[in-house]
């Protein structure tokens, strides 16, 4: 199974990053057309892209504001069931704002990693943006 890690860092404290990760009107300023999201252990995560592109999984840990952990895949798309990647932040101050650390893991093939680092490569720098 195929892992991708990014960081990026952010001219915000990590109380103000936090919910850009996990509150749905805030999500999806950086990721997404909609979302749903209990931001909880069990609850659900959900994200629209657009109407061909729709991701879900569940929140597995929810720490604010250093780390959100959930489950992630398509509901389109049988190479890469709901739930069956995982998505963890870790966020630490440094120099006045907030490194990012982004794992990405359970990748089922090398192209699914190759695809998902393009567009973590492509959001990441958004977050930094809107949560700055």
């Amino acid at each position: 199974m195929g892992e991708l890690l990014k960081e990026i860092w952010i001219d915000a404290a990590p109380e103000k990053v936090f919910p850009y990760l996990v509150e749905p009107e805030l999500l999806t300023t950086w990721i997404g057309e909609e979302s749903w999201n209990e931001p909880r252990p069990g609850g659900l995560f959900r994200l629209k892209f657009d109407s061909e592109n729709v991701t879900r999984g569940e929140f597995v840990e929810v720490d604010p504001p250093r780390r959100v952990v959930y489950t992630w895949g398509s509901e389109q798309r049988e190479s890469l069931p709901v739930g069956s990647t995982t998505v963890a932040f870790d966020l630490e101050p440094e120099n006045g704002g907030t490194r990012v650390r982004l794992r990405h893991s359970d990748l089922p093939t090398e192209n699914e990693v190759e695809q998902h680092t393009k567009g973590w490569d492509h959001f990441l720098p958004l977050l930094a943006q809107v949560a700055a």
